[in-house]
């Protein structure tokens, strides 16, 4: 165990594009998150997984989605056992097992039954709601409401719960609290740093904005006429509750002991319910048009003050997977990284301090949500082997994969093996970590969707008793 373990408090929104906030182009003013970004490193290359649980279960695991079984989210109202299952070694176990107090505030999405949840997964205490945010919506409807008892159906509620104890209902989740939200969970972690301010912890915050239904908290409701609707009084509100956070970190006098981090799970979501929003920047799509940089790519910034050196933006690609074995590292933890199971991501930490000019990632595989893999990048070429272009289209094959240069062509429009054939080598580079990702599995099969799981026969677990 490291005798200067930081704090790690690990701050995620939802659906926000690249180009949201004003540090990486966006018009609605976000002054705390832009102090945020220029008190340490900011990543114009991170990436994350196509959807919500998908992601989470990268960060919570630091392994691609599909051998995990939780590459897509689950359908509501499905049944069955979704999620992580509990064989899983999580962010959050390894944490504790090195000594951390763990939480976790917000969403969840990795599992709604018993022996998936928080507090079954090395999170100490946890107060949230199981899905999505979306769900909130669902009592507004008379026909839920008479349908509920009929046929089975769960109303929504935000749960807690504790370690060695079954989670417990504390309120409904409906349209009246939606809006109060991402007060809610701020306020939870904010009482949290303080009451855990003289030990080593890791807190997990879920935030529920970006999305749907789309709610602002009254303070922030058309309270600016320069914001141009919904959208960017939502952006405002994201901004002042990251701002919470970190005042929270200095008046606890721990601020220059913590690392921060604070990211998306998702591209922005361009749909027309919500006027004048969500921003990819210069990347093409956005939310649900895999596997297009404006879906795969979001804003990711990280703080440590005296660790982490101050106004960096970076090129250098980072991924959602990477945060597991770099929290394992700076947390003097690396030890416990399993070994007996294929992990994906790598330790960044050297490069967060300053030491190392390159994060050590140099490609990424994309998986949809079937399941399939998408895409192959190395570092700025990209290969697409399928594509969709939006939540009620198909996802389509091209005759042959497509080529791009994302340096560039960020906005991925012109298929280089459409015009230059004679670049078709390149495809040999992105295939190769097709192939080194095909090893492993034929060594150790992908987990699937609802799967009864407890480990591979040639090599069970010994992380988790």
């Amino acid at each position: 165990m490291a005798t200067n373990q930081p704090n790690i408090v690990f701050v995620l929104c939802d659906n926000i594009g690249w180009g949201d906030f004003s540090c990486y182009g966006g018009t609605t003013p976000t002054p705390r998150i832009d102090e945020l970004a220029s008190g340490g490193i900011r990543f114009n290359n991170y990436t994350v997984e196509s959807q919500c649980t998908p992601t989470r279960s990268a960060i919570l695991t630091g392994r691609q989605s599909v051998r995990s079984g939780t590459y897509k989210v689950p359908t509501p109202g499905s049944g069955g056992k979704s999620g992580l299952v509990p064989w899983e070694y999580t962010i959050a176990e390894l944490l504790s097992d090195a000594g951390y107090a763990t939480s976790l505030f917000g969403k969840w999405h990795c599992g709604e039954t018993e022996g998936r949840l928080p507090n079954d997964q090395g999170f100490d205490e946890w107060w949230g709601y199981k899905n999505s945010a979306d769900e909130a919506g669902w009592t507004s409807y008379a026909a839920f409401n008479a349908l509920a008892e009929k046929m089975g159906l769960d109303t929504p509620h935000i749960w807690e719960g504790v370690k060695g104890s079954k989670s417990t209902e504390v309120r409904e989740l409906n349209l009246e609290v939606r809006p109060l939200l991402d007060e809610l969970i701020v306020g939870k972690t904010t009482d949290y740093i303080k009451a855990k301010a003289d030990q080593p912890f890791f807190t997990y915050v879920g935030l529920a904005n970006m999305h749907p239904p789309e709610a602002v908290h009254p303070d922030f409701d058309q309270t600016d006429p320069s914001r141009l609707g919904l959208y960017a009084d939502v952006i405002a509100e994201l901004d002042h509750r990251v701002g919470q956070i970190m005042d929270c970190l200095d008046e606890a006098g721990i601020a220059d002991n913590t690392l921060l981090v604070f990211s998306s799970d998702n591209g922005a979501g361009l749909i027309d319910t919500v006027p004048h929003g969500g921003s990819s920047g210069p990347f093409r799509g956005g939310f649900f048009t895999p596997p297009w940089e404006g879906s795969m790519r979001t804003a990711a910034m990280v703080r440590y003050p005296g660790t982490v050196p101050e106004g960096v933006v970076t090129e250098q690609m980072l991924s959602a997977h990477d945060w597991y074995q770099t929290f394992a590292a700076f947390a003097g933890a690396s030890d416990k990284v399993p070994t007996d199971r294929p992990m994906d991501g790598v330790d960044a930490s050297e490069f967060l301090q300053g030491t190392s000019e390159e994060t050590g990632r140099e490609s990424l595989l994309f998986f949809g949500p079937d399941g399939g893999l998408m895409s192959s990048k190395w570092r700025q070429v990209k290969v697409v082997l399928r594509h969709c272009e939006g939540i009620a289209d198909p996802i389509v094959q091209p005759q042959f994969p497509m080529f791009f240069d994302l340096g560039s062509d960020p906005g991925e429009r012109y298929n280089l093996f459409q015009f230059k054939l004679d670049m078709g080598w390149m495809f040999g580079v992105a295939f190769s970590s097709i192939a080194q990702f095909e090893k492993t599995v034929a060594q150790y099969p992908n987990i699937e969707p609802g799967e009864e799981f407890d480990g591979y026969p040639a090599s069970a677990s010994t992380q988790k008793g």
